[in-house]
């Protein structure tokens, strides 16, 4: 007896996800019909095909052990476009490979995780969608892509391209409470410059509800040609982290706007010759910028590699706070103009500068620009240690400021701390939160100044590519793929192309390079060892092949 009652007790504890139903949708009122009868395990299933005008509802409840999915027959073979809009509301739902493209909606977000201001989506996912020039006839009409209302959600592995018109991309909205959410592993590209305030491609929160926790985490997401506007990602709220992103060729940076006690660590910041590109700008109180690496970035003041401003006596909440408690510490800058720039945005309102902030264990080397720190405005009470800057034009006396040549070497695409240089063991200061460099790479009890430590540990965070993330069944079809660069060591400094190790093969080998519409603008013969091919007219994106006896081996993505 005690057999059969433990037998039934499993069957009926395995009955959700038992009796969980594939549903095949191929219109509305079928649509409808099966999220009205959907229980936590099921799958609602879009045939492919495209499907115009049409407001998806998905409001259902799953359970944590069962979600409630949504999906294509095929990944990426069912488009949504006209007015076609989704909102998610309920408990545990999942929408997956979806692709809106070319549609414009006429002013609703595209994609909203509620059902009204009051009912909102909990533990929802959003994941390995596309959203593709889903834009208005006038870019004045504004609508957002994404807003994620709720808590506990997540935005993952999706591809948005191409937004033109007014509303930040994507927006996390707060109720007052820590929303603990997610935006991870997207790809974010061409956003062309609006030339006016409201084309943020990440916005956590607003200028009026600032002052209270969001406790989102943004990660491993790549930002390419997001040129919308100053701010890529604006921050208006507090206690957010964002880590381990690759922004590559954007008119902008990661903006501090609103809020306190964020940390930004472990990103990766590459501009191009031509644009104003940006790193970290800083506003508020206790926030922690550490173990980024920024190269090639041409902005200067509140584009500087790390730009921290100047702020307002009793500060309205949509106006600038003051810098206080800033930490800054074990960052690397290459080839940037501006690595620092304080006192940012100084006149007769934004009167109150930088106070009690922390800057040390940074390198920054190899300057294009005429001072590599700035004062607009003193800060004050600013304590620098252990840092090392390559430049003659240093015009600020610290003995927390070395002018030291680091001796960085060039390695797997990064200027990095070689062995016995200067920088290896030189950290006077430490500090508890920095336990890894941004390799993922453990540091020691002696550590080495700038983001990285030398080790012989693997590496386990590395710079992100299109083809390392957004939606898998897009990468596959139109991503351009990279090998790891440790194979050539191709990169470009002051217009001039490097490679190096290219004396892994006997056989010859000839470097291409192609702009972007395809044509071919350079072609050369390599020697082994290290090749340097002097490039001054080129400006832009460009591709860059390396063949072998006709075949090709190596493609990488460069920016002049």
């Amino acid at each position: 007896m005690k057999k059969i009652f433990i037998y039934v007790l499993w069957v009926l504890l395995s009955l959700p996800t038992a009796m969980a139903s594939n549903t095949l949708v191929s219109n509305e009122s079928e649509y409808d019909n099966a999220v009205e009868n959907a229980t936590a395990g099921d799958t609602i299933i879009l045939k492919n095909g495209t499907w115009n005008n049409i407001v998806f509802e998905f409001y259902a409840e799953g359970t944590e052990a069962d979600a409630i999915v949504m999906t294509a027959e095929t990944a990426g073979e069912v488009i949504l476009t006209g007015n076609s809009r989704l909102k998610i509301y309920g408990k545990y739902l999942q929408v997956q490979n979806l692709d809106f493209k070319n549609g414009a909606s006429t002013g609703s977000d595209l994609i909203e995780f509620r059902k009204s201001s009051s009912e909102l989506a909990e533990n929802c996912r959003l994941t390995n969608c596309r959203v593709l020039n889903y834009n208005p006839a006038s870019d004045a009409t504004a609508y957002k892509w994404v807003s994620i209302f709720g808590k506990n959600n997540r935005v993952d592995h999706c591809t948005f391209t191409g937004k033109n018109n007014e509303g930040a991309l994507l927006v996390v909205w707060l109720n007052g409470q820590a929303n603990y959410h997610r935006i991870d592993h997207n790809y974010f590209s061409d956003i062309p410059r609006l030339n006016r305030n409201g084309a943020e491609t990440i916005r956590i929160g607003t200028s009026t509800n600032s002052m209270t926790e969001s406790r989102t985490v943004v990660e491993h997401n790549v930002f390419e040609k997001c040129d919308g506007e100053l701010e890529i990602i604006s921050n208006k709220s507090n206690f957010n982290i964002y880590r381990y992103n690759t922004f590559i060729n954007n008119d902008g940076g990661l903006t501090l706007r609103h809020g306190n006690d964020c940390e930004v660590y472990g990103n990766f910041f590459f501009g191009a010759s031509g644009k104003s590109c940006g790193g970290v700008r800083i506003i508020g109180e206790r926030h922690r910028v550490y173990n980024n690496y920024f190269q090639d970035l041409e902005g200067t003041s509140t584009r500087a590699a790390i730009s921290v401003m100047n702020g307002v006596p009793n500060s309205p909440l949509n106006r600038y706070f003051q810098v206080k408690e800033a930490q800054i510490v074990h960052n690397t800058i290459v080839s940037c103009r501006q690595a620092f720039a304080f006192g940012v945005g100084k006149s007769t309102e934004l009167s109150l500068p930088p106070i009690d902030c922390i800057v040390a264990n940074n390198v920054a080397d190899k300057f294009t620009g005429t001072s590599p720190i700035v004062y607009t405005d003193n800060p004050i009470n600013i304590s620098y240690s252990s840092n090392f800057i390559n430049s003659t034009s240093l015009s600020i006396s610290d003995p927390g400021l070395s002018i030291t040549n680091p001796e960085l070497v060039f390695s797997d695409g990064m200027w990095r701390t070689q062995q016995q240089g200067p920088t290896e063991n030189a950290a006077i200061s430490t500090y508890s939160y920095v336990t890894k460099d941004v390799d993922g790479q453990s540091r020691d009890d002696r550590p080495d100044i700038g983001a990285d430590e030398f080790s012989e540990q693997g590496v386990l965070i590395t710079p992100l590519s299109a083809s390392d993330v957004g939606s898998d069944w897009e990468r596959e079809t139109n991503a351009v793929k990279q090998q790891s660069l440790v194979d050539y060591n191709i990169y470009v400094h002051n217009k001039t192309l490097y490679f190096s190790n290219i004396n892994n093969t006997n056989k010859p080998q000839t470097v291409s390079i192609y702009n972007a519409n395809a044509q071919q603008v350079y072609v050369q013969k390599l020697d082994k060892g290290e090749n340097r091919i002097p490039l001054e007219s080129l400006s832009g994106f460009y591709i860059v092949q390396i063949t072998s006896e006709g075949s090709p081996k190596y493609t990488k993505k460069v920016w002049f």
